[in-house]
């Protein structure tokens, strides 16, 4: 087992980045690449000696605190970005590290990847939370496939069900993480910024760290954006975007399952912690009221639904194109066609839109639905007041014994969902979150305004002509709300 890291994961031009590789030494070559419509490669580095490195038994919970085998300033003319580092060892094996680049001036938007999602299947020298494991170090390496992947378009969830044998095996061949399909920069936040820059827009970028750690990260910006799998939220990084909206800035949620886990940052934000359905093992736990449990935002006992924030919550959406969930057209039906986010669309009520690349796939959020005239709309008691649905497509909650092969534990969300929200784990009660959906929706909250996908995969769908329309809809829109 081998790897690399960076530390720290972001900084800003004139601060130092550290490179480590291990645990073997040896002789190895270190190229940064910021990775955007092209990459862009800002460093080499050839016949760097990389020590013999500790490897401990807790890596998982401790990370590694391996001894760099390059360190390197941040250049002034190096573009706010992700930053690829590739290291070569001298058997030719490249293993990548990452870091994010911060802006010192306003851009158009600023971009928070979503890192402590990918900390949370990290499963590199240890359990992730979905192996039992309720710490993740960030001190350590990724694995396989969370930074890069030869065809993200290919070897994603959406698409697994229909995989022939020829693309399984060449798949197996890569090596890749079974678990990089559901987190990492090269799924739908690399698909999202190639697209953004093909617009001629730019980006600011930061990760969730930044977000839980700098008050100020999104002072003077118009627009917060969040894409793809943006599972994992502290109570800070809550607070920043919740407030940032409310003082008049714009949220746009081009992602899914967003916010479902509470989650902490501990050891100076080295360790990320959710104890997620093990209650009682979480020193926050209170039997009557416990808003620091690291479980669901929307467990009684936090008391704080996700869709306070983003208008839609995971408890009533579900999976969308996988094993015993709706496959769905692939896009949305349409319902509110005279919404500004369809404007220059040629839509009116019940159209599809995002069918073709099955832009509706994976996580999916949604509300509770009543219909009107048959138009659904957001029953207001669950919903943020004004919320407005767009547009839907079909999702379910898994129960246990539907999901794929999983780790020894595993409770089905429709089943915790049941038993949390709906008070037991009945059939009568799992009937009532079993069908739900991805929900497309916008409400005003405070002085901003909120628009969200809900739908992890929907930068899959961005090569479509009317995928990308509404995403510029909503961009341009939002820019321009505070001027």
């Amino acid at each position: 087992m081998r790897g690399a890291y960076c530390w720290p994961q972001s900084a800003i031009a004139g601060e130092r980045v550290a490179v480590c590789f291990g645990p073997n030494p040896g002789k190895v070559s270190v190229e940064i690449a910021r990775q955007g419509l092209e990459p862009i490669t800002v460093l080499t580095q050839h016949n760097l000696e990389s020590p013999q490195q500790l490897l401990p038994d807790n890596v998982s919970v401790k990370g590694v605190d391996w001894t760099p085998c390059l360190e390197f300033e941040i250049e002034q003319d190096w573009a706010s970005g992700f930053y690829l580092v590739s290291v070569t060892d001298h058997d030719q094996r490249v293993s990548e590290a990452f870091f994010v680049v911060r802006s010192q001036q306003q851009l158009d938007a600023m971009l928070v990847l979503s890192t402590s999602t990918w900390a949370a299947y990290n499963h590199w020298g240890g359990p992730s939370f979905y192996m039992g494991s309720a710490h993740s170090s960030l001190c350590r390496p990724l694995p396989k496939g969370f930074l890069r992947k030869d065809d993200p378009m290919i070897h994603r969830i959406g698409q697994f069900m229909d995989w022939d044998d020829e693309t399984q095996e060449e798949l197996n061949r890569q090596r890749y993480s079974p678990w990089c399909m559901a987190a990492g920069w090269a799924n739908q936040e690399i698909l999202f910024v190639q697209w953004a820059e093909s617009q001629g827009l730019k980006l600011a970028y930061a990760i969730s760290e930044d977000l839980d750690r700098d008050p100020d990260l999104l002072s003077g910006y118009p627009l917060y954006l969040s894409v793809g799998h943006d599972e994992y939220w502290s109570s800070t990084m809550r607070d920043q975007v919740e407030g940032f909206v409310e003082a008049g800035g714009n949220a746009a949620f081009f992602s899914g399952n967003t916010a479902f886990w509470q989650a902490r940052f501990e050891e100076d934000r080295r360790t990320l912690v959710s104890y997620k359905t093990n209650l009682q093992a979480d020193p926050h736990y209170d039997a009557h009221s416990a808003p620091g449990l690291s479980t669901m935002w929307s467990d009684p006992l936090v008391g704080r639904p996700e869709s306070e924030m983003t208008g839609v919550s995971f408890t009533y959406g579900g999976y969308a194109h996988m094993n015993n969930a709706p496959k769905g057209s692939g896009g949305y039906q349409v319902w509110d066609p005279d919404h500004w986010a369809f404007d220059s669309l040629d839509v009116s009520v019940g159209s599809g839109v995002g069918e073709k690349d099955i832009t509706v796939a994976y996580e999916c959020d949604g509300c509770p639905l009543e219909f009107v005239d048959g138009i659904p709309q957001a029953v207001e008691s669950k919903a943020p007041r004004g919320f407005k649905v767009l547009a839907t497509a079909p999702a379910h909650l898994w129960e246990t014994q539907e999901a794929p092969p999983m780790p020894e534990g595993y409770i089905g969300e429709l089943n915790w969902v049941a038993e949390r929200l709906g008070g037991e784990d009945t059939e009568v009660v799992r009937a009532q979150y079993a069908q739900g959906h991805a929900v497309m929706g916008s409400f005003m909250k405070g002085k901003g305004e909120v628009f969200t996908t809900g739908c992890t995969d929907w930068a899959y769908g961005l090569k479509q002509p009317d995928v990308s329309r509404i995403t510029r809809n909503v961009i341009d829109r939002f820019m321009k709300r505070d001027k």
